[in-house]
This record gives C-alpha cells, sequence and structure tokens, in this order.
C-alpha cells in the first residue's frame, strides 16, 4: 500500500467512528486518493451524487482528518468509474492521472492553467433557449470572425444565468479549432495582478503580460468599480487589442453603463462592439434546461415532472441544476423512480421561499452565529472579526432579500452604497473557492 492510499486509509477509520454503517458505505465506498499535489488532495468518487453530498455534508470532516496527515490546504473532488484494481494499478503509478468517465478524460477534466478555460464549458453543453438566444447568436458571430465582427463583446445578466459558460465556450472553441492564444480572467484576478507589479515594481512586464493573447476574455468586470488604476489598465490593454483586432470579451451582472464610478471611456469602448443581456429564463427554457441537464446525468424526467419543476422553482439555472440533482440524488438513494407527489414532497423539504424579514433580524442571527456584539456591526470600525460578518449580512440581505443597495447602507450605520455593492461582490467571489465560507452561507440561510 503506497504511501496515499495509507493516508486515505486512515480518513476513514475516523469517519467510520463517526457516521452510521449506511451512511459510511454509502458515500465513502468506492473512494481513493489520486494524488496529492502542491497541498491540494485529488479525491476519486464514483459519480456525481457522492461528489455532491460529500462537498455539502462531509468536505469539513474529511479537510480536518486530512490535515491531521500532512500540510493539506483543499480537495478536489474528481468523477471515476474506474473498477477498483485498475484504479490501484493507477494510483501506483507517479504522476499518471487517468480516467475513464462518460463525459471527459481525466487528463481533459481540469482547468488549464495556461489559459484558465474550464474545458465542460462548450457550446455543445450549452442550453439555448428564447431567453439566451440573442447572446448565443452574438457568441456564435464572434467565433466566425473574432477580432472583427462583435469587438468588444459584452455579456450581462444577474448571478446563474449561464454568461461564464457562454463565455468560456467562445475561448474554448477558437482554443481547439484554431491556433490562436486564449487567456480568461476575472476582473479581480486583473486587479490583483496589477497591484503585486506594482509593488514588485514589474509594472512593464504586467503590461506585456496580457498582450501576447489573441483573444482575452474577462469576468465580472463590474468588480472595477472604483479601481481607477486597474481600469486605466484595462484601458491601455483595451485598446492595443482593438488596434491590433484581437477580440476582447466581457461579461458583468450589469449594463456597463450602471456600474458605479467606472470611467466613461471605458463604457464608451463597451458600446463600440455588442452588449448583450441574458434576462430570466421563460417557462419553455427551464423545461429545456432541466432536460438537457437531466441526459448529461443519463437520467429521464417524465414531462409532467419537468413541467411541475420548472413552474416551481423560478430561479436561476443553477437553482434549477440544484433542485434536479436533489430529484436524482433521492431517486438513486430510494432505488425507485419518484413520481409526482414525490417531487412534490421533495421541493417542499428542501426549497425555501423568500420570506419578509427585519434588517434588524438578519443583523442579530449573523452577529450570534460569529459571536459578536449586534452593535458592533454597526460602528466605523475595520476589525477583522467585525468586518467579515458585515459583509455577509450585506450579501444576504441583497441576495436572498432583494434589498437595495442604498437602503442596506442605509440601515447598517449609514455607508455608502458603493461600500455595500464591493461587500457584495467581495462574497461573490469569495465563495468561489473558499468551500468553509459555504458552508457558512448556507447554515446562515437555513436560519431565516
Amino acid at each position: 500500500m503506497n504511501d496515499i492510499a495509507k493516508i486515505w486509509e486512515s480518513v476513514l477509520l475516523e469517519i467510520e467512528l463517526t457516521v452510521s454503517k449506511g451512511n459510511f458505505t454509502m458515500w465513502f465506498k468506492n473512494t481513493h486518493i489520486v494524488k496529492i499535489e502542491d497541498g491540494i488532495v485529488y479525491l476519486s468518487v464514483p459519480n456525481v451524487f457522492v461528489k455532491d453530498w460529500l462537498v455539502n455534508k462531509f468536505h469539513l470532516t474529511i479537510l480536518k482528518h486530512l490535515r491531521a496527515s500532512g500540510d493539506i490546504r483543499g480537495i478536489e473532488y474528481l468523477v471515476s468509474k474506474d473498477e477498483p484494481k485498475k484504479r490501484e494499478n493507477e494510483a501506483n503509478k507517479p504522476q499518471m492521472f487517468q480516467n475513464s468517465t462518460s463525459e471527459l478524460p481525466l487528463s481533459e477534466y481540469y482547468i488549464n492553467k495556461e489559459d484558465n478555460l474550464n474545458p465542460r464549458y462548450t457550446f455543445e453543453s450549452f442550453v439555448v433557449g428564447p431567453f439566451n438566444e440573442l447572446a448565443h447568436a452574438a457568441a456564435q458571430a464572434v467565433i466566425k470572425k473574432p477580432g472583427s465582427t462583435y469587438n468588444p463583446l459584452f455579456i450581462y445578466g444577474d448571478t446563474g444565468r449561464g454568461k461564464t459558460h457562454l463565455i468560456q465556450a467562445i475561448g474554448n472553441y477558437l482554443k481547439n479549432t484554431t491556433s490562436k492564444k486564449v487567456y480568461y480572467l476575472t476582473s479581480e484576478k486583473f486587479s490583483v495582478d496589477y497591484i503585486n507589479a506594482v509593488q514588485s515594481q514589474k509594472a512593464n512586464m504586467f503590461k506585456e503580460k496580457y498582450r501576447k493573447y489573441d483573444v482575452v476574455i474577462m469576468d465580472d468586470v463590474q468588480f472595477f468599480s472604483n479601481k481607477e488604476k486597474s481600469q486605466e489598465e484595462l484601458f491601455h490593454l483595451f485598446n492595443n487589442f482593438y488596434d491590433n483586432n484581437k477580440q476582447i470579451i466581457f461579461s458583468s451582472d450589469k449594463h456597463p453603463n450602471y456600474i458605479t464610478n467606472l470611467e466613461d471611456r471605458l463604457k464608451s469602448r463597451f458600446s463600440a462592439g455588442m452588449i448583450v443581456d441574458i434576462p430570466h429564463p421563460d417557462q419553455e427554457s427551464r423545461i429545456a434546461i432541466l432536460r438537457a441537464k437531466a441526459k448529461m446525468q443519463n437520467f429521464e424526467l417524465s414531462p409532467e415532472i419537468l413541467e411541475h419543476l420548472a413552474s416551481t422553482v423560478d430561479g436561476n439555472i443553477r437553482e434549477l441544476e440544484g433542485v434536479l440533482n436533489s430529484v436524482i440524488m433521492q431517486s438513486q438513494v430510494k432505488d425507485k423512480v419518484l413520481n409526482l407527489a414525490d417531487i412534490k414532497n421533495l421541493i417542499k423539504n428542501n426549497t425555501k421561499p423568500k420570506k419578509l424579514v427585519s434588517v434588524k433580524d438578519v443583523i442579530k442571527t449573523i452577529a450570534d452565529f460569529y459571536n459578536i456584539e449586534e452593535a458592533s456591526i454597526y460602528e466605523k470600525t475595520r476589525r477583522k472579526e467585525v468586518v467579515k460578518p458585515r459583509q455577509i449580512i450585506m450579501y444576504i440581505l441583497r441576495e436572498e432579500f432583494d434589498v437595495s443597495y442604498p437602503s442596506i447602507g442605509q440601515k447598517l450605520g449609514g455607508r455608502d452604497h458603493t461600500t455595500v455593492i464591493h461587500s457584495c461582490d467581495k462574497i461573490r467571489n469569495e465563495v468561489k473557492t473558499n468551500h468553509i465560507l459555504v458552508q457558512e452561507l448556507k447554515q446562515i440561510k437555513s436560519m431565516f
């Protein structure tokens, strides 16, 4: 038995002491560590249901036990259907990384560090409906004549509507069918790179870093609000790309004209190409999305159930996908096809309609959760133990209860609405990589 096999065996022994035999067998059978690299444990799981369950229910427990075995800072869950013996053989091969999933070979499963593109974001897996057909058509026009048609392309819309999928699909298509060099990044990454370059006196290297690419795709442009120096660098990069017929693609959660404290010259540059929104998905599109997502997981839903889910879960695409995953998981756990009554009961127990609550109730609940004084939330303090809960309060009020930015600022000690926007954006970006924060938010949301 190799070292990583011993580490995982030790972790399993600890977990087995804390869960029932049935749970241990169901969720930890046929799991193993593929490799450990740069403090990240790559954990193979047999299917997507087990992956979702471990991420949502056991992630912190697994991470705690792994950290007891060494300097571990994170876990990547990989879906694999290899036979046990084959997995053991592959695990014994140094630096080898193979898989036989029905979707992608393991070597193609990861985000390429050279271009940051997720190989799963393709046009083939993008569901087109009336709500996003204009954005999809614009993307198709760009891949036919990159650098000349719709340059720049700017796609905006609320979270969970497929913006990142679509703009990365453009990148993956050009990467795989042309010789163009493509690079995807978030605006936050751009700003952080710039700050680091200035502090290390490598500003010129920063300027050249992005100019070597033929296509730059930048997500979450709203993050540039109030960042004057980063906006200036983006302006110069934009001009360089535009003058050399290189393609630029942006996304944002709002139209550029409504991004606060964004320079007019940038808004003008964005308007020179194509600006298109992805609105809320209509009923027909939600049915199509559910059907397509279910098909990807080799799962069938009756027209009656599709209709019910689409009409009941009137949320974004991520919410639809979450409910679908719950349906598939329950079907597998119970080893039966769920009927409409089962589905209704599942939705009732696993989705919670938004309700009216007072801002004070939200503040008190979150202050209690983080064990701080409620009064400190209103103070003009930058203490770390207060700043994080305050930002989460702003995020929850905005995302869960749709309170306006100015109202949130006013209720939390008369803060400017731009401070609230920055706080919400910071939490939105952090949940993409911070598993602990994700778990905390789930616990907090369950209290309302």
